[in-house]
């Protein structure tokens, strides 16, 4: 080896990341983790084994920024290549907005055009550029691919785009953009090397984890999706509602007198499955509670995503194969299930053993639509996406 790609996934508390063999396989070196960042920080990495072959922590109340832990990171990184070079670092950044439609090669100008972008993805976006500026400080020379989550929805016709607000707005760029693309690039290219002849047709894949959305793929293109301008929209999600009657906002801020900036706190991290339940985010603590309010948010998410998936259903006017994927999609039976049963007048039938062991292919032979779990993988997609963009 003598050339590799590091990918990041920058949020509030963690950074994810991926050290790949920069060759046209893209072989995985080591997968690695900064959590608990603001806290006690964590950071552990992985070989391709899952062995762990580093791990750091720092004391709580340390203060560390983003900055201050991927230095660390980047250490590691040029410590392990040994004579190899790291040739790139590629962002997963969620929002491209209209000015970035495709992976480019960032720099502090394309870096100040993206901030513009933070109040529409404010769980993400900010962390997201954090990272990109703590790697210009700290390695100036090393080029830097963003990847957009926005990207992969170009392909939407612009019926799929409107927004019915004043012309005005979308000239401003208000429209529906779409999200969780770099999970939904890697599905369609994944599908239509395990089954071409459904990848080619018209699909509903299904990112079902903290953040949950479904696309509508006609030959492994979106045409569209349940995330809009932001995302919000859509699905129940972990802690985001979903689609919301907006009267439901001008209620709460004018009778309700609540700020803007409550709303938004509101809408983000404290309803979805959190709100609806009082419990928890995480579907498996859902799932093995006893409380009816935890059932009916998992109720309401399994209907949720079924009436999302009918929707996508009229954009493609049909369906040859639904793909579930993310941590909820690939792991959870009962959620497949629950959905799936919403979906059975479709003639969609679920083998229950296959479903129960995560299988690849879980629909019954007598089934009129195939049925897949297969697992997404987004550092993948940023590493091609880094090569392709140095080539």
């Amino acid at each position: 080896m003598s050339e590799a790609i590091l990918t990041l996934n920058a949020g509030s508390s963690s950074i994810k990341f991926a050290l790949f063999k920069a060759s046209t396989a893209l072989a995985r070196i080591a997968v690695g983790q900064m959590e608990n960042i603001g806290g006690a920080p964590h950071f552990v990495i992985r070989g391709v084994d899952g062995t762990v072959i580093f791990e750091k922590s720092w004391p709580s109340g340390a203060g560390l920024s983003h900055r201050d832990l991927l230095g660390p990171v980047l250490d590691w990184v040029e410590h392990h290549l040994g004579d190899a070079k790291l040739i790139a670092c590629g962002h997963r950044i969620v929002h491209g907005g209209w000015l970035f439609t495709k992976p480019v090669q960032l720099d502090a100008a394309k870096l100040s055009s993206l901030v513009k972008f933070n109040p529409l993805a404010p769980l993400h976006e900010p962390n997201n550029l954090a990272a990109v500026q703590a790697v210009m400080a700290l390695r100036p020379g090393l080029p830097q691919i963003g990847c957009f989550d926005t990207s992969f929805h170009t392909t939407m016709p612009e019926r799929a785009t409107r927004i019915a607000l004043p012309k005005q707005l979308r000239d401003e760029g208000v429209r529906r953009y779409g999200f969780h693309g770099l999970s939904y690039e890697y599905i369609a290219g994944a599908l239509h090397r395990l089954a071409p002849e459904i990848a080619e047709g018209k699909v509903v894949a299904a990112h079902l984890g903290g953040g949950a959305s479904v696309c509508a793929m006609l030959n492994g293109k979106s045409i569209d999706t349940s995330m809009g301008f932001t995302g919000l929209d859509g699905l129940i999600m972990g802690t985001r509602c979903g689609a919301i009657d907006a009267g439901v906002l001008l209620y709460l801020m004018q009778p309700g007198g609540m700020s803007a900036e409550a709303v938004s706190e509101l809408l983000y991290k404290q309803s979805g499955l959190l709100g609806m339940s009082g419990i928890s985010s995480d579907m498996r603590v859902l799932l093995a509670s006893q409380d009816k309010a935890a059932q009916q948010a998992v109720e309401s998410f399994n209907y949720a995503a079924a009436q999302q998936i009918g929707a996508r259903i009229v954009a493609l006017q049909g369906l040859d194969g639904l793909v579930f994927t993310a941590g909820i999609g690939e792991h959870s039976p009962e959620i497949r299930a629950g959905i799936c049963a919403h979906l059975a007048w479709l003639g969609i039938e679920i083998d229950a053993p296959l479903n129960a062991r995560n299988a690849t292919r879980i629909n019954t032979a007598g089934s009129k639509i195939a049925v897949f779990v297969i697992p997404t993988d987004e550092e993948a997609m940023i590493a091609k996406h880094c090569l392709d963009n140095l080539a």
